[in-house]
């Protein structure tokens, strides 16, 4: 059988075929009630349009690039959901690419992207960047490029973001009043913002309640359960031990509950422990994981409506680029909650 045309619909409908093709472009010449009747007679005849011709008249392949770390982590898992929940009500669908948090990687990333023609790039920085000549060649393309949770202000490109520093500030204080006295906090790259945020605002809120700011209780891992760990060992071996720690993400706090497990202060209450981004599991491990939530599925939401707020502007906009930075909630659960009878 030969393939359905639009001209199969026009004849079918008694219509022209350029009806047909501002229909199903959705045009808003064309009424909502004949956009339907052609739409059902779409579908009756088995028509699928030709996307590749499409894009040779509309300039456009309506394809958005979406570069994430890992798509192991849920947090990215849950931002693609919001981005799609935006886009996908626009015609546009996503070409997905994983950098497995290498820049050489992400690098690539972007080149496929570009060679694929997308019409923007929605991206989060892999935490081994620090050279952004292949985003700044996306700009010099006057590709739409949004960045998420990890940006680069440098590049002068919109964002969407959550209060790090706020966030960090929120996990610290809630320890601090929990009652406990020694907080340490297991950091991240210092070069990738947000990490720096956050230990300013864990310095901070311990130096609004008059802690003292000990370095001995900071220390840098790198993202991750193994790095989690090798952090909370070398911290429990200190002359003077914390009795909590502010983990910088999930992971690295999740490899921190398993060495407080392992120590002899695995009672419930004796090491509080928070982390950062309320990852999936942080809810169903025991005990529950205290965590900053960063409204996931709203960054991606609000970097998709960037988006197509750039491609419909067709032009360069003038001024800053927007930046929109999301409030961060404090989940409390059983992993940082002090024991009363603990409390001095």
């Amino acid at each position: 059988m030969s393939r359905t045309t639009i001209h199969d619909i026009a004849r079918e409908l008694k219509t022209s075929a350029a009806t047909v093709s501002r229909a199903l472009n959705d045009h808003p010449s064309i009424s909502t009630a004949t956009k339907e009747s052609i739409r059902k007679a779409a579908q009756r005849l088995n028509y699928r349009q030709n996307r590749t011709a499409s894009s040779l008249r509309s300039g456009k392949t309506f394809v958005v690039g979406v570069i994430v770390p890992s798509v192991q982590i849920s947090f990215f898992g849950s931002v693609i959901h919001g981005i799609e929940q935006v886009i996908k009500n626009q015609g546009y669908n996503v070409l997905l690419f994983q950098t497995n948090e290498q820049y050489e990687d992400e690098v690539q990333g972007v080149q496929t992207l570009l060679q694929s023609n997308v019409d923007g790039i929605i991206a989060s920085i892999s935490k081994e960047t620090i050279k952004y000549d292949h985003f700044l060649e996306v700009k010099h393309r006057n590709i739409p490029l949004v960045l998420f949770d990890r940006s680069i202000d440098e590049l002068e490109v919109p964002a969407v973001v959550i209060d790090d520093y706020k966030g960090a500030f929120m996990a610290t204080e809630h320890l601090i009043q929990q009652g406990y006295k020694r907080i340490a906090h297991i950091s991240g790259p210092q070069h990738i913002r947000i990490f720096h945020e956050r230990l300013r605002g864990y310095v901070d809120a311990l130096k609004a309640y008059g802690h003292q700011v000990d370095g001995d209780l900071i220390t840098y891992g790198k993202l991750s359960i193994d790095s989690g760990r090798a952090c909370t060992q070398h911290l429990l071996r200190l002359a003077h031990p914390p009795d909590a720690i502010f983990a910088v993400e999930d992971f690295s706090a999740l490899g921190a509950l398993q060495v407080i497990k392992e120590s002899p202060w695995s009672q419930p209450g004796q090491i509080g422990l928070v982390g950062f981004a309320n990852e999936a599991f942080s809810a169903y491990i025991t005990p529950s994981l205290t965590t900053i939530d960063q409204q996931t599925a709203l960054m991606g939401q609000e970097a998709a409506t960037i988006f197509m707020n750039l491609r419909q502007e067709e032009s360069n906009p003038t001024g800053p680029p927007q930046k929109i930075v999301l409030e961060p909630t404090l989940v409390v659960r059983q992993s940082s909650l002090k024991r009363q009878e603990t409390i001095d």
